[in-house]
């Protein structure tokens, strides 16, 4: 048995003591219980049979939090990394070893985003801004049923604020080093009795890691970006039986290419070590860029979306609800891979993606049973084509790929309470999917159409004690339709290499506990174990004719252990925590072992919080932030001699705000990632050069101030 599996052991035990001897704890609650949507109705988070992690919208800031990619810092078994074409908005999470690092329009998510009940389909572009937030939920595992399209690994929900639910305004700046300047504003009004709106604006701004060294006259530094962002929202209220929201949103950022650089020296057989270049030629110092191409520094995204949302309460026991949202976004990338002044290897590009979805769900509460039921409906159309690319000196040269994609499901969940304390939940999926995909490496277009279907289940049963603490125990299953490759370069070799894989699924089981066991403790732990077959994995390499992405499809088991929790040490002083162990195993491939890619064994984070609060009324409040992610691989594959190993990192951000006595105003001192701590975002071998993505963010001080009105 290896240390970790020891040490998940020891963990499970630990939990089964814990459970064992404070079961019949006083009903005394010293913490405050979350309410969620994770099931698609409002429960406690206690009651829900998912591993689970949710964030207070109004407390995200005080932990470092101002985007969806810093929530994987603090969540077990969660790592969001940014790699896409090296774009600072994308976002690519991976959940307990599922996920995907690609971004190209073949290639689909293992962990889907959702915002107020509507997918987000690509990755460029998901780095949401994390301003009028009600919640953010993090689902673990396969969601196969009610948040059935792309989460096999798991699900993120973020839910913006209600509009009417909190009237009024707020507005805040935030200026700190590396000439960071944020801002935004919300406001939430009132009409009439029946019609209420809230406006969200902002902008966002960092400058740059560094220099583009061969270009004096770049619009942007290494790093650096600029966003302006702005939401509406209208709701419509006539009675208590029916709701009309109708939301649009609209981003619009640039900036420079993300830093990284390439390893040319550890690979003699490549073709840049053939050509005579060696890594004393890029830039000094890795955040710099010595690339001389002037359309690779820069990187733009653009993105709007409308959704409408429709509530109506039939009767006290009937309810119906549509979700119907537009969206599309566009954007400019692409990596200069040699990180030379010499035109060797370039590839800009452009991509573009509208997607469309409506959602009808008929759901009732019949006293013992509940239920949700609905249909989903799912279209994109995108491509993403590169232009004056550079291969190996040879060039200028193109590359195209685009697929249009219909989905179509009925789904339904049963909950029957077999007591006032024991829950059954049934759940079940029907999906079909259909994707036409099309390319261009250069020797003319090819075409292909693919078809799936799929049947996803899941079944749990939740037990409640009488002081609202549980246990549950869940079986899930998950499907993702099959994939085209996504840089099919195989066509030289071979005029039939573009077809899709076949469908990806997945069978969790899992067993867990929540609750307020301790006075003062509020706590959750799940055990899980994960089969999944024909999962794909992404291998890169460079060919004659250009850069490659192939799919590698395996077999994959993962085991694990996950916990939360917090504590009320003191009436000053909560202490919050969360620890994720995982090991994954994956079959044999043709003589080789392949590696779960960007999945660290162990996650770990430790945050604690005081308060004190002053004569005058006035609040201090000041938290530390400790979050660490283990080694990983940034590939399928842990041979040292590919130099894709990402050594574990340690992060710590700290905050300090004064709130002043009558609430109407704060003030924070904040400091992110304090110890300068610099880390890979991921590696990646083509076989030519090992491409190595750095982190963007370098340690930042400032001042945050806010006003409510």
């Amino acid at each position: 048995m290896t240390n970790k599996r020891r040490l998940i052991t020891a963990a499970i035990a630990s939990t089964s003591l814990l459970s064992t001897n404070f079961i019949y704890a006083q009903e005394e609650k010293l913490l405050e219980e979350i309410t969620v949507t994770a099931t698609k109705r409002e429960q406690s988070i206690y009651e829900v049979p998912i591993a689970i992690s949710a964030f207070d919208g109004d407390k995200l800031a005080e932990q470092g939090i101002i985007d969806i990619v810093d929530i994987g810092k603090f969540v077990p078994n969660l790592n969001i990394t940014q790699f896409s074409a090296g774009h600072n908005s994308s976002s690519n999470p991976f959940i307990r070893g599922i996920g995907l690092q690609d971004h190209l329009i073949t290639t689909d998510p293992g962990v889907s985003v959702y915002v107020d009940g509507v997918y987000l389909g690509r990755q460029v572009g998901q780095n949401w801004n994390l301003t009028n937030i009600e919640r953010v939920e993090v689902l673990r595992g396969p969601q196969g049923t009610l948040y059935g399209r792309n989460s096999i690994g798991g699900a993120i929900n973020i839910i913006t604020k209600d509009p009417g639910s909190d009237p009024g305004a707020k507005v805040s700046i935030e200026a700190g080093s590396r000439d960071r300047l944020n801002g935004d504003f919300y406001a939430d009004v009132a009409l009439s009795e029946t019609l209420a709106f809230s406006v969200t604006g902002g902008f966002k701004k960092r400058g740059g890691i560094g220099d583009f060294t061969n270009v004096p006259n770049a619009s942007f530094d290494v790093g650096e970006n600029e966003e302006v962002f702005s939401r509406i929202a209208f709701k419509y209220e006539p009675s208590d039986s029916f709701r009309l929201v109708i939301a649009a949103d609209a981003n619009d950022g640039e900036g420079g290419l993300r830093p990284y650089d390439t390893l040319i020296d550890e690979i003699p057989t490549g073709s840049l070590f053939q050509a005579g270049f060696r890594n004393s030629d890029q830039a000094p110092n890795p955040f710099d860029n010595a690339t001389a191409q002037v359309d690779q520094t820069v990187v733009t995204n653009e993105a709007s979306g409308i959704s409408i949302t429709a509530d109506w309460d039939w009767s006290e026991t009937l309810a119906s609800k549509i979700v119907a949202s537009q969206r599309e976004s566009e954007y400019q990338a692409g990596l200069d891979d040699d990180s030379l002044e010499a035109n060797f290897l370039a590839f800009p590009e452009q991509g573009d993606a509208d997607q469309t979805s409506i959602e009808f769900q008929l759901n009732g509460d019949l006293g013992s049973w509940d239920f949700v039921s609905g249909l989903y409906y799912y279209e994109e159309e995108g491509s993403n084509s590169q232009v004056n690319t550079f291969f190996n000196g040879d060039g200028p040269g193109t590359f195209f790929i685009g697929q249009e994609v219909e989905s179509y499901a009925v789904f339904a969940n049963v909950g029957f309470d077999l007591t006032e304390q024991f829950r059954l939940a049934v759940g079940v999926r029907y999906t079909e999917d259909e994707k036409d995909a099309e390319t261009d490496v250069g020797i003319g277009l090819f075409t292909n159409s693919a078809e799936f279907d799929e049947v996803s289940w899941d079944i749990s049963a939740t037990y409640t004690f009488d002081n609202g603490n549980s246990i549950y125990g869940a079986i899930q299953n998950g499907y993702q339709s099959g994939q085209f490759p996504a840089r099919p370069f195989c066509l030289f070799g071979d005029a039939n290499c573009f077809f899709a894989s076949d469908n990806i699924t997945a069978i969790n089981y899992e067993v867990g506990i929540k609750g307020e066991w301790i006075p003062g403790l509020q706590m959750s732990a799940a055990f899980f174990y994960t089969e999944y077959e024909d999962l794909p994995y992404q291998v890169s390499t460079t060919t004659g004719q250009g850069f490659a992405t192939t799919n590698l499809v395996v077999e994959q088991t993962s085991v694990g252990f996950e916990w939360e929790s917090t504590l009320r040490v003191t009436d000053y002083l909560l202490l919050q925590s969360s620890l994720g162990l995982i090991e994954v195993d994956v079959d044999e491939q043709d003589g080789v072992q392949p590696e779960a890619p960007l999945t660290p064994e162990v996650t770990l984070s430790i945050g604690p919080e005081f308060h004190w609060t002053l004569e005058s009324g006035a609040g201090i409040t000041a938290r530390i932030d400790y979050s660490y992610r283990d080694e990983m691989f940034g590939e399928p594959s842990n041979d040292p001699g590919r130099f894709t190993q990402i050594d574990s990192r340690e992060l710590i951000n700290a905050n300090i705000s004064y709130q002043s006595p009558d609430d109407k105003w704060s003030l924070s001192l904040y400091g992110r990632n304090i110890t300068d701590e610099r880390y890979d975002n991921a590696r990646l071998n083509t076989g030519d050069y090992v491409l190595r993505i750095l982190s963007n963010d370098p340690s930042e001080f400032g001042l945050r101030f806010s006003t409510t009105f």
